[in-house]
C-alpha cells in the first residue's frame, strides 16, 4: 500500500515490531496522529478461533465519544410510545420498513421488539450488509426498549470477530485523555477475553494493537494486560 509523506514521517525511526504497555501505546497513538481532524482511536485484537466459530457480544464503554447515535426502533402500540419516551430518534413499524425498502438509511442503530422481526427480517439484504439488522445476540431485539436505549445512549457497542479472527473497534478520540481511552480499551479486551471458546487450547488473544484513523499501529504485551 502506498503511504503519504505524513504517515512516512510519523513512522520514521519506529521499531514496528516493538511492544509497549497499554499506556505507552495509547500515548504513542496520540503523539503520532497527524490528521487535521480529530482522529478515532481503534483497537484490533487478533484471536485464535476455529472456522465457523463466532465471537460476538456487546459492551457498555465507560467513556462516550463522537456524535450521538441516531437510533431507530421498530415497534407498535405501547412499545412505540416507550421508545419515543426513551429518546429514540425514529419510531415506527411498517412505515419505516417501507421507507428503508425505498433506500432510506439515515440511522446508526436499529432496535426491534420480537413481534416485529417477522417483517423486519425482510430487510435482511439491506440491513444485514450494513450491520444494522437487529439481533438478540446484541440485545437489539427486545421488549425492554427503554433499557436497551438507555444502554445504547450510555455507549453500548457491539464487537464481532471477522472471518480472519480479528475484532476491530473504535474506543475513543485522539482529543480524549489517555486515561479515558484506556478505560474503554481495558473493558473491550476483558470482555473479548471472556468469550474464549472451550475448544481453544492456545492463547485466545494472540495480539493487540492500537492505531488512529490515519496513523501507525502499536502492539502491546497481551500477557501484561490479562495477567
Amino acid at each position: 500500500m502506498k503511504r503519504g509523506k505524513k504517515y512516512l514521517n510519523a513512522i520514521k525511526g519506529l521499531d514496528r515490531e516493538a511492544t509497549y504497555s497499554l499506556d505507552q501505546a495509547l500515548q504513542k497513538v496520540k503523539e503520532l496522529a497527524f490528521a487535521k481532524f480529530d482522529e478515532t482511536i481503534n483497537v484490533a485484537l487478533n484471536l485464535t478461533i476455529k472456522k465457523g466459530t463466532t465471537v460476538r457480544d456487546t459492551v457498555v464503554l465507560a467513556n462516550q465519544f463522537g456524535k450521538e447515535k441516531k437510533i431507530l426502533v421498530f415497534a407498535k402500540g405501547e412499545k412505540a410510545d416507550e421508545a419515543k419516551n426513551a429518546g429514540a430518534t425514529y419510531v415506527g413499524s411498517n412505515d419505516l420498513i417501507d421507507k428503508i425498502k425505498d433506500g432510506w438509511l439515515d440511522f446508526d442503530i436499529a432496535v426491534a421488539t420480537p413481534d416485529m422481526m417477522k417483517d423486519v427480517g425482510k430487510l435482511g439484504p439491506v440491513l444485514g450488509r450494513r450491520g444494522l439488522m437487529p439481533n438478540p445476540k446484541t440485545q437489539t431485539v427486545t421488549f425492554d426498549i427503554a433499557g436497551a436505549l438507555a444502554e445504547l445512549k450510555k455507549g453500548r457497542v457491539e464487537f464481532r470477530a471477522d472471518k480472519t479472527g480479528v475484532v476491530q473497534l473504535a474506543i475513543g478520540k485522539v482529543s480524549m485523555e489517555v486515561d479515558k481511552v484506556k478505560e474503554n480499551a481495558e473493558l473491550i479486551i476483558k470482555e473479548v477475553a471472556k468469550k474464549k471458546p472451550s475448544d481453544v487450547k492456545a492463547d485466545f488473544i494472540k495480539s493487540i494493537s492500537f492505531s488512529s484513523t490515519m496513523g501507525p499501529g502499536f502492539k502491546i504485551n497481551v500477557k501484561d494486560i490479562l495477567s
